[in-house]
């Protein structure tokens, strides 16, 4: 496991993993495996490895994987557990799987789902999507991940199951925002129900081909759901609105060394949306990022809700799939 250097309490956080067996900063309480080996070169690491997890801040995935260019083992593959997007050229964004995969050269899946690490790692029940265009890979994915707590579905529409995994991000922090208000559950649950017709609006207009059965899936409306109640954007969205403390203290303050995604991912999806002339089609997304940017208020988002053109997110039925039948 290719862990980041740095010093916790005097002592080298590689070397309170492989003789403590915990990560204190990340995951304290939980032990780990004596098997798992904290290795801080990301090239030793990796260079051996048959199938490669990328599971970091997506914030940091362009220089993590540049010593690993010309590297990695004939036939490796990856998946990739990052939520977020790449910023392109031309005012677009491009998916982390396809940039890591054109990057190393390499066939690259993604695993989303509903899966708050403290709760896979307290072995409560869950459920988790794989997208995976090889089916025999699919498999062995399935196989290697899937215990008696950690239920996976894989399916091979990879690029919804990847941008649920983003974009919920963005539905989550408007969720905060709810909080931080006292507006209450029923106002979160149209910020949910209006986020996730954008989440699938989105994928309809720039991923063509997208099947509307993958958003019922872990990586869609589960996702969404656990990470508007319980994740990390959430808590620090609501932050935001109580302590009037900008994103980046109180990201500081409150998620001892972890990453937002919220904030950032709603920017890179802005970006695009406003080079194509399309911020009026995702309302949501767009006041979301004008709120964490401090152009508006909290409070005006909820007449970009009080006034959402539904009418733009109508969906054809018949596009409904079984996934994984």
């Amino acid at each position: 496991m290719f862990v980041f250097e740095e010093d916790v309490d005097g002592r080298k956080l590689t070397e309170i993993i492989n003789t403590d067996h915990v990560n204190v900063k990340y995951l304290p309480g939980h032990k780990l495996p004596e098997n798992i080996i904290a290795d801080p070169d990301v090239l030793h690491t990796a260079s051996d490895a048959d199938i490669i997890l990328f599971v970091i801040p997506h914030q940091f995935i362009k220089t993590t994987c540049k010593p690993l260019v010309g590297n990695l083992k004939p036939g490796a593959v990856g998946i990739s557990l990052i939520k977020g997007f790449d910023l392109a050229e031309g005012g677009g964004i491009e998916l982390i799987s396809r940039m890591i995969g054109s990057h190393l050269n390499i066939s690259m899946s993604v695993l989303m789902g509903a899966n708050l690490a403290k709760e896979v790692a307290d072995e409560m029940f869950c459920e988790t999507t794989i997208g995976c265009r090889d089916r025999e890979l699919g498999r062995d994915y399935r196989e290697l991940f899937q215990t008696h707590y950690f239920r996976v579905v894989v399916v091979d529409d990879v690029e919804a199951v990847e941008v649920c995994g983003a974009l919920k991000n963005i539905v989550a922090t408007g969720a905060g925002f709810v909080d931080g208000l006292g507006y209450g559950d029923n106002t979160k649950a149209a910020i949910i129900r209006l986020g996730m017709m954008e989440i699938i609006k989105f994928c309809e207009v720039f991923y063509e081909g997208s099947q509307l059965g993958t958003f019922f899936e872990s990586c869609g409306v589960a996702d969404l759901i656990t990470t508007c109640y319980g994740g990390r954007n959430r808590k620090v969205a609501e932050a935001f609105v109580t302590t009037g403390k900008t994103i980046e203290e109180l990201e500081q303050e409150l998620l001892n060394g972890q990453k937002l995604q919220g904030p950032q991912t709603a920017a890179e999806v802005n970006f695009m949306l406003k080079a194509k002339n399309m911020e009026d089609r995702f309302p949501l997304f767009t006041a979301i990022d004008k709120i964490c940017k401090g152009i508006i208020a909290p409070d005006q988002m909820i007449e970009c809700i009080r006034n959402h053109p539904e009418h733009m997110c109508n969906f054809d039925i018949k596009r409904v799939t079984v996934a994984n039948k």
